[in-house]
């Protein structure tokens, strides 16, 4: 790619010192409510996400009753919603839905009304966007009054839509049993049940799973039986969650309890490895955490590792964690990615976005949390490294989308039809997270503005808000920055924060972080000279003392630097691709994409070998676009022909696109399973010559464009 200009490693871009606030501090007395509590009508008027009419509806509880069939790859039942109309008139009640729903009957009941006989209602399937329909139900004319409880059963069966991931045995991990696990962050729900598929509606729900012998279920729930007789799962979540956080993982699963409060599942031939790298940690950054943003709220901390199929690193649902198995090779990541989703516990699933178009609200303040959680639990020097290596991925992002590309923006205002996952970026957790230390910075004290946030969850715990009541609270806590009116400061305006594209326009000091950011800086100063570096200025860095993110955010800075000249290239693998073989999957990942965008290929054998091992989309996918934006294809389409077959449907579709763009294989996840592709590459034909390479820019726009997305956790 080519060479781009490198940020400071403190990567501090305050101008001047903020003045120290007079806020209150814990234990002072709380401030002025921000508004009405439960029931207030904070929610944005309009989800375009949604083709529900939930504004209609108060949403008090429901149920689902599953049977899982995992020879026809689907789950049948029904669903009961409990509803209160809220307004005069409603004939219908639309629900998020998707076509890979079959509906096969809905009815309504009306408690109190002397009929024993639900009624049964009329209905149609509406298309909405790509990724939903909706369905609309007419409701019983005259028989609805406000604030009157209706039942409303819908009977359905789920096909193959992309919230539901069914895993043959060969896919899983002990590759002896199949398993099924669903995930429907930001908007997939409504393909595992219908639903108003909204992050501005919360309520609690239960459900009831049957399975065939042998089979272990769990769901994001706080109480949980089994009936070994009817084979029988149930399930009640008794606090109110969003949609998108109801989740179902189903297969040969095992636990082992670390704590008082969590336990570990997994399969049984990873638990072991599970436990020994997590042992008692939870418990203690779950105590860490109530420290700074007061108690958890959700009983349970559970987590469950999941095949490399898991689409995501982690999904943070309530009372049962989803991490992807593969991050257990490295102990740095695995930490920060369960310490985010235990900050989530407050922030996102507590305290939840009321829109898509404001997810940094979720992950902007869990991001934050983490950081506060590892500032605590393991020094502010380690919480720096982690910072910049984060921080750095957004620039890095910045330079190949322009500063004013709208997706920078923390408010992100979507037009009708687009997914929202599909604008899920860095900087909604790390624009977010400036964002959020600029308010911390204001307020005068870290300390001070802990105590605010544990307010904040208090007053704010299982609502839905948007960014004007995070402000408005701020600003009531801390009246004399309201006075010196901090949100219109020139150039930190929060109007611009919010809707101005570019970098965020305050970014916390990170020097603490100096004496681990410093030698990494050192020696990519040494191999970015133009020629190979002496071995006598080398020998003073010892990498393999190095932890797994100063080894990451070496890589990172070189391969911002890529391509090398030949002879420094050749240098750099003699002194350490030995010692990366030895190491986890995320430095190995980037020492893989300086292998191919510097065209080196004595180490082609350790990509080869590396995608061979490595099935999850957050090492395949990147390597691959790697791979087809350089002079490798024909290396790419190869690999991919002999590993196809271990890899799930959904990752096949997605490098079948990349490898293939022209050709017709589906663009969604929902489409038809894409078949096993036969042939290989031109054995017979040669590798393209290095000469033969495609200009630079193009390269590395593709090449940044893969980077961007190693290890972005939800």
């Amino acid at each position: 790619m080519a060479e781009l200009t490198q940020t400071s490693p403190s990567l501090c871009c305050c101008r001047k010192a903020l003045p120290v606030s007079g806020g209150r501090c814990s234990g002072e007395p709380k401030p002025p409510s921000a508004g009405p509590r439960s029931g207030a009508a904070r929610c944005p008027m309009v989800d375009v996400a949604s083709a529900s009419n939930f504004r209609s509806f108060r949403l008090r509880h429901f149920h689902l009753d599953l049977r899982l069939n995992f020879a026809a790859k689907e789950m049948s039942g029904w669903l009961v919603l409990d509803l209160v109309p809220v307004q005069p008139g409603v004939s219908a009640l639309v629900l998020d839905s998707h076509p890979s729903l079959l509906i096969h009957s809905i009815d309504c009941k009306v408690p109190g009304d002397g009929k024993e006989e639900p009624a049964s209602l009329t209905y149609r399937v509406d298309p909405f966007t790509d990724y939903g329909s909706s369905l609309v139900i007419s409701l019983p004319a005259g028989a609805l009054r406000p604030e009157q409880l209706i039942q409303v059963t819908v009977r359905y069966t789920t096909t193959d839509g992309p919230a539901i991931w069914w895993l043959d045995s060969e896919l899983t991990c002990s590759q002896s049993r199949p398993l099924v696990f669903t995930q429907g962050h930001s908007v997939c729900n409504r393909s595992f049940f219908p639903c108003f598929d909204t992050p501005a509606v919360k309520s609690t729900y239960s459900a009831s799973v049957r399975v065939p012998d042998g089979v272990t279920v769990l769901m994001s729930a706080s109480r949980s039986s089994y009936s070994k007789l009817d084979r029988i799962f149930q399930f009640s979540m008794e606090f109110p969650v969003p949609s998108y956080l109801v989740a179902l993982v189903a297969g040969e699963l095992q636990h082992v309890d670390i704590g008082p409060r969590s336990r570990v599942w997994a399969e049984p031939c990873l638990l072991s490895c599970a436990v020994k790298k997590l042992g008692g940690s939870v418990e203690r950054w779950l105590g860490v955490a109530e420290d700074l943003f007061g108690p958890y709220l959700w009983g349970r901390c559970d987590i469950v590792f999941l095949p490399p199929s898991f689409p995501i690193v982690a999904m943070e649902n309530p009372c049962l964690t989803f991490i992807i198995a593969s991050i257990l090779e490295s102990s740095e990541f695995l930490l920060i990615d369960v310490i985010h989703e235990i900050a989530h516990g407050w922030f996102g699933n507590a305290v939840t976005n009321a829109t898509w178009e404001e997810m940094w609200l979720s992950e902007g303040l869990a991001t934050y949390a983490q950081r506060r959680i590892t500032t605590e639990a393991y020094g502010e020097a380690f919480t720096c490294l982690e910072t910049v290596v984060r921080l750095d991925a957004l620039h890095r992002q910045l330079r190949l989308l322009g500063d004013n590309n709208p997706v920078s923006k923390l408010q992100v205002k979507f037009e009708p039809g687009v997914n929202p996952s599909t604008l899920m970026n860095l900087f909604t957790y790390e624009k977010g997270f400036c964002f959020v230390s600029y308010l911390s910075e204001l307020s005068g004290d870290v300390r001070r503005f802990d105590s605010f946030l544990k307010d904040y969850i208090s007053e704010f715990k299982f609502q839905s808000v948007v960014a004007q009541d995070l402000i408005a609270y701020f600003l009531r806590c801390f009246p004399e920055l309201q006075d010196a009116a901090v949100s219109q400061r020139e150039g930190l305006e929060f109007e611009r924060w919010l809707s101005g594209c570019g970098p965020p326009p305050f970014e916390p000091d990170l020097s603490a972080g100096g004496a681990l950011i410093g030698p990494v800086q050192e020696l990519c100063d040494l191999w970015r000279g133009g020629d190979p570096p002496d071995l006598q200025a080398l020998a003073t860095f010892d990498l393999s003392a190095w932890s797994t993110f100063q080894v990451v955010l070496f890589l990172d800075r070189m391969l911002d630097h890529s391509p090398l000249p030949h002879d420094v290239m050749a240098s750099l693998s003699a002194c350490y691709s030995a010692l990366f073989d030895g190491l986890n999957a995320e430095v190995q990942i980037r020492w893989m994409q300086m292998v191919v965008r510097n065209t080196f290929y004595p180490d082609l054998p350790r990509v080869r070998a590396f995608l061979h091992k490595h099935t999850s989309r957050m090492y395949t996918v990147p390597l691959y676009e790697d791979l087809v934006a350089g002079v490798m294809k024909c290396v790419a389409v190869e690999i991919f022909y002999q590993t196809q077959r271990r890899l799930h449907p959904n990752l096949r579709r997605t490098l079948q696109l990349i490898l293939f763009p022209n050709s017709s294989a589906p663009a969604n996840q929902s489409g038809p399973v894409p078949p096993i592709l036969t042939g290989s590459a031109s054995s017979g034909s040669p590798l393209q010559s290095p000469a033969a390479t495609v200009p630079a820019s193009a390269a590395g726009t593709t090449a940044a464009m893969a980077l961007r997305d190693v290890n972005v956790s939800a």
